[in-house]
């Protein structure tokens, strides 16, 4: 039988009398959403969707989305959130990792051409896809037969009864490319669902006081574990389709927003659109992730502008909003990623990657997590999955950090990032802080190299006005940092190499430590 705490269904509360979403200044109730989804699920029965199959969704953040996620839950099916950043070979490896059935499509947004992306994908590359089905057109130019999404314009034959394993897979992230592609990070209902609630507890979501501002991709963990925790709490999300600071400024303000998460760019931007000295009054938690240099910058303007920034933790594996920062920490400990986990049942250590033993609270190493959020592992890799999960069943992150010793921790870095200098685990953002502190430095970015058979590190800087000389800067960090700490190399650049991901720009790390060798090289 369906255990009803743990479903996707269970989290509507169709007795809420807020509204459970705002499109674009229009409500939609929660019986309405109650409807589209079993107008949905319907509709994908009659387009053969049932037990098992994959449906992969491309679209933009609005009410089909969700529609189709627990449309999908309602009928056994799985769900393969696209990223709409993504352009066609990564579509392609989603599509054919996943097996999808059946893809629905923006028929166009913006400056997105989902036609001409999926005309450069071969159809004997995506063998199980048998049809596109289009948002908001009859059908686009493609290679596969297109039908019309119209799942709130006619009715059809009622879905078959619900399905009872909520246990099975229902969505499918991707995780950060890699040179084999995405992997597919596979989540139950029960996954999701129990960590929803655990949010509201948390949080102490009250839905008569408290509502969302989702500006966050629904493709994204980061994007749909918030919304999926205030759906839970019954508290009203005003959603964007896209982010854009401009819309995003007038709900936080017009709406009385309480809460709302995304990376440190977005809120930057924000606060960039208003002198006011307390712009957004009502907003309670902005949990942020850091991806730019100068986040602690911005979290001090923020907190004296009135905008409280949280620092957190999350992925794919483990869902977003994993842990974040207490009201009650001191200021530096709020703003750091990490923090204190939302589920009383999640246990969190940290493994020290020379020894491999655990390592004591203060000491950097390897995050490892055991949750009721945890995935079920990696869709159709086996090894993958077991070389990412222990023995005892704990998630190996991938992410470098500490435990505080009083039940929280803090993220330091990817795993990736962080730099074995003269013996020691070093993040970079220790390094790069000091940089920042100089004159004539506005941003640092360090990663590590190999130079002459000894790991060291290399600086990248951004000026303010006319270019440091290394000299002087390379004087400043010895009086400040522990030898080895020292960049071999400081230089200046006018800017960072950056990507696109679903949550916002971040630095290539990895062209940063490419452009170091290929300088020194050239020495």
């Amino acid at each position: 039988m369906l255990t009803d705490r743990f479903s996707l269904q269970s989290l509507i509360r169709t007795e809420a009398a807020s509204p459970a979403f705002v499109f674009d200044g229009t409500p939609v109730s929660p019986a309405e959403f109650a409807e589209r989804i079993e107008q949905t699920a319907a509709w994908l029965a009659a387009h053969g969707i049932g037990r098992g199959d994959v449906v992969a969704v491309w679209l933009v953040n609005r009410i089909e989305w969700l529609a189709l996620l627990f449309a999908a839950a309602r009928l056994g099916a799985v769900v393969a959130a696209v990223n709409t950043r993504y352009r066609s070979a990564e579509v392609a490896h989603l599509l054919r990792v996943s097996g999808a059935k059946l893809m629905v499509v923006e028929a166009a947004f913006r400056s997105i051409d989902f036609a001409a992306i999926l005309a450069d994908i071969a159809k004997d590359e995506v063998p199980a896809l048998r049809q596109l089905a289009v948002v908001g057109a009859d059908a686009i130019p493609a290679h596969w037969p297109c039908v019309r999404f119209d799942a709130f314009e006619r009715p059809y034959p009622p879905a078959p009864p619900t399905q009872d394993d909520i246990d099975l897979p229902v969505l499918f992230y991707t995780t950060s490319g890699t040179t084999k592609g995405p992997k597919l990070v596979a989540h139950s209902q029960r996954t999701l669902a129990t960590h929803a609630a655990s949010i509201v507890q948390a949080l102490k979501l009250d839905p008569q006081r408290h509502s969302l501002l989702a500006m966050l991709p629904f493709c994204g963990t980061f994007g749909m574990t918030s919304l999926l925790g205030f759906i839970a709490a019954g508290a009203t999300i005003h959603v964007l389709d896209a982010f854009e600071a401009a819309p995003a400024a007038k709900i936080l303000s017009a709406c009385r927003i309480t809460h709302s998460f995304g990376s440190d760019e977005m809120f930057r931007r924000i606060l960039a659109l208003t002198d006011a000295p307390r712009p957004f009054p009502h907003l309670e938690i902005c949990g942020f992730a850091a991806f730019q240099p100068g986040w602690r910058e911005l979290a001090a303007e923020a907190e004296a502008r009135g905008m409280s920034l949280f620092g957190l933790y999350g992925s794919s594996e483990v869902q977003a909003l994993f842990s974040i920062g207490r009201g009650s920490d001191a200021f530096a400990d709020r703003i750091e990623g990490g923090g204190w986990p939302m589920s009383p049942d999640a246990k969190v250590r940290v493994r020290d990657v020379e020894t491999g033993e655990l390592a004591a609270q203060g000491v950097s190493g390897e995050i490892e997590i055991s949750a009721p959020s945890r995935f079920l592992g990696y869709f159709n890799n086996p090894e993958a999955t077991r070389e990412a999960i222990t023995a005892d069943g704990f998630f190996r992150t991938g992410d470098i950090g500490h435990l505080r010793g009083d039940g929280s921790f803090v993220y330091e870095t990817r795993a990736g990032d962080a730099m074995r200098l003269g013996g020691f685990l070093v993040a970079p953002g220790e390094i790069e802080d000091e940089l920042k502190s100089c004159a004539g430095v506005a941003d640092a970015q360090v990663v590590a190299v190999n130079l002459k058979g000894q790991a060291r590190c290399v600086a990248f800087v951004i000026p303010a006005g006319e270019p440091p000389r290394q000299d002087a800067l390379t004087a400043h960090l010895r009086e400040r940092l522990a030898g080895y700490k020292v960049p071999a190399r400081i230089y200046v650049v006018d800017a960072f190499p950056v990507t696109d991901s679903a949550n916002g720009v971040k630095i290539q790390r990895a062209r940063l430590r490419g452009m170091a060798m290929e300088r020194i090289a050239a020495e």
